[in-house]
């Protein structure tokens, strides 16, 4: 399906995406392949602790976030979207239940927990704004319920890195191919926010916006220079995990290489005050970030919304 072809309402049953998806599977990602070595393994290990620490007293208990309903009526699937070591990767597929042709697209990823009903249910927030939205799952099914097993699982991508960018661009691939949207941005938290800023390294020409909640960024400058993706970046002045300096000098590298980006801490904010989970939830801070990510999201990728109400 080109960008430009519509949609049916009859699309919209999820019987044709979902054959579309499947027909779509290529072969297994690669597995088994070492992380890069140097010092950005190392920084994501060090991340993977940071996290821990951060995350050490956290349950999965849904936060405010994650319990408002979408602003309109949306649709969502389960949906086969790629295939590792031989199994089918499933994510969350939502969109606006009266959408009768192809609206710009967001990749959701998830925090260290995995993709859990929390995570979900902000896709479907997002989806209820006007967008087709795909929440992709980096650990294979897999869902933490303790942090222990939340580490572990973190740090199997850390491992393996590019079995988690080929799962990023398969998703990506859906939504631009498949589903036919003509803009595509990604948003994650925590884990996820850091694979947002490495979803702009996948695509550094082709993603339209990319959001970064509190993720694990870099001021390394190759890595950068590439990247062509206007970047919205929310971080909490309290956050031990990712600290403030290794913002600011994320966004210098930025201001250097004169990228498109806007850089938003906020005073008095900790790690994750807007996760769908976790204990530093804050709602004030949370609803900012929020209408600065719609907002962004608008800019860069319009919006197919038809109440605005």
């Amino acid at each position: 399906m080109s960008k430009n072809t519509q949609i049916s309402r009859g699309w919209i049953t999820m019987a044709t995406v979902v054959g579309a998806s499947l027909a779509m599977l290529v072969t297994a990602c690669e597995s088994g392949k070492p992380a890069a070595p140097g010092t950005a393994e190392q920084a994501d290990r060090d991340n993977v602790d940071a996290m821990s620490r951060e995350h050490a007293n956290d349950t999965t208990e849904a936060s405010e976030a994650a319990r408002l309903a979408p602003r309109r009526p949306i649709i969502s699937e389960r949906l086969a979207y790629a295939e590792v070591e031989d199994e089918l990767v499933h994510g969350h597929f939502a969109f606006p239940a009266d959408m009768v042709e192809p609206l710009p697209a967001i990749i959701v990823i998830h925090e260290w927990w995995g993709l859990n009903d929390n995570v979900r249910a902000m896709a479907d927030r997002l989806a209820g704004e006007g967008y087709i939205v795909f929440a992709v799952d980096l650990f294979g099914g897999e869902v933490a319920e303790s942090p222990e097993i939340a580490r572990k699982l973190m740090l199997s991508v850390v491992e393996n890195p590019e079995q988690a960018a080929e799962n990023i661009r398969k998703a990506y691939d859906f939504v631009n191919t498949t589903a036919g949207a003509p803009k595509v941005g990604s948003v994650g938290w925590c884990f996820g926010g850091g694979w947002s800023l490495n979803t702009a390294m996948l695509f550094p020409n082709d993603l339209d916006a990319a959001v970064i909640y509190y993720g694990q960024v870099t001021n390394d400058e190759e890595r950068l220079r590439e990247i062509n993706v206007p970047i919205l970046g929310l971080f909490g002045a309290d956050d031990t995990g990712i600290s403030v300096e290794s913002v600011q000098l994320f966004e210098a590298a930025l201001e250097r290489l004169r990228k498109n980006y806007e850089i938003q801490i906020y005073p008095g904010a900790g790690h994750a005050f807007a996760n769908p989970t976790g204990q530093n939830y804050n709602a004030e801070v949370a609803e900012d970030a929020w209408k600065r990510t719609l907002e962004f999201f608008g800019h860069n990728l319009g919006s197919g919304s038809a109440d605005d109400s």
